[in-house]
């Protein structure tokens, strides 16, 4: 299995901080925000990563990560989004470096305290479909919610203003080989992207999608506040134990 990390975007929501480098470049309490999924990945066994970026400083993931061997990466990537299509859209770039893998995909700047090394054995073994992971949260309204019956995904609706549940899909999937053709036939959504949610919802219609609960805290890092949380959460615990 591979693994790609999702770093690109514009930051607007971290301005004027990112007016000099990505967003996912910024420091997290002692260590830069792409640091923390890469180590996810490694702790998981995947050591073969493709980074996805884009904007005018795509170039800072180079001159930090180099050729991640420093970092423990067998095999690094990079490939280069044009726009903001969305994150189903970046994640078409991944096809050729998949080249009919499995695949974890993790969004930049989610961070979480434990691990998902039980997560990426369940997936390997699972025949086809894919896997995500969801996490209680306070403010399900900011994500994308899952609603159960029993302990069976019904639907996943993005950003609901009045969620179903409080379980939030976190920013880690995994994928066999069939995401790439579903990622063809999205439509763009209200907002003018390829949502990740049509894509987890198609593995749902397939009766193909499962899914695990995040052990350990989980955050975003893409406002100011939910940066400072991370910083905060990391001090106090660290990260990816």
């Amino acid at each position: 299995m591979k693994g790609v990390i999702l770093a690109g975007g514009t930051g607007s929501r971290l301005l004027p901080l990112t007016l000099v480098t990505n967003k996912h470049l910024l420091p997290v309490f002692d260590q830069p925000m792409i640091h923390y999924p890469i180590r996810c990945l490694l702790m998981a066994g995947i050591d073969e990563i493709l980074v996805v970026t884009g904007g005018e400083h795509a170039g800072d993931f180079l001159r930090l990560l180099k050729n991640g061997k420093h970092l423990g990466i067998r095999h690094l990537e990079y490939a280069y989004q044009e726009g903001s299509g969305g994150i189903a859209d970046a994640l078409k770039l991944a096809q050729d470096f998949a080249d009919g893998e499995k695949i974890c995909v993790i969004l930049g700047d989610n961070i979480i305290e434990k691990n998902v090394k039980p997560a990426a054995a369940a997936f390997r073994e699972q025949k086809a479909g894919a896997k995500i992971l969801l996490k209680r949260v306070p403010d399900p309204q900011r994500f994308g919610v899952a609603q159960l019956e029993g302990d069976r995904i019904t639907r996943i609706i993005e950003k609901p203003k009045q969620p179903a549940s409080d379980l939030a899909v976190t920013g880690i999937y995994f994928y066999d080989n069939e995401v790439f053709d579903i990622c063809q036939t999205l439509k763009p959504s209200a907002r003018g992207e390829l949502e990740i949610t049509d894509v987890n919802n198609e593995y749902l219609r397939r009766g193909t999608l499962t899914h695990d609960i995040l052990d350990g805290w989980w955050t975003d890092a893409g406002t100011f506040e939910s940066l400072f949380r991370a910083s905060t959460l990391v001090h106090q615990t660290g990260a990816n134990h």
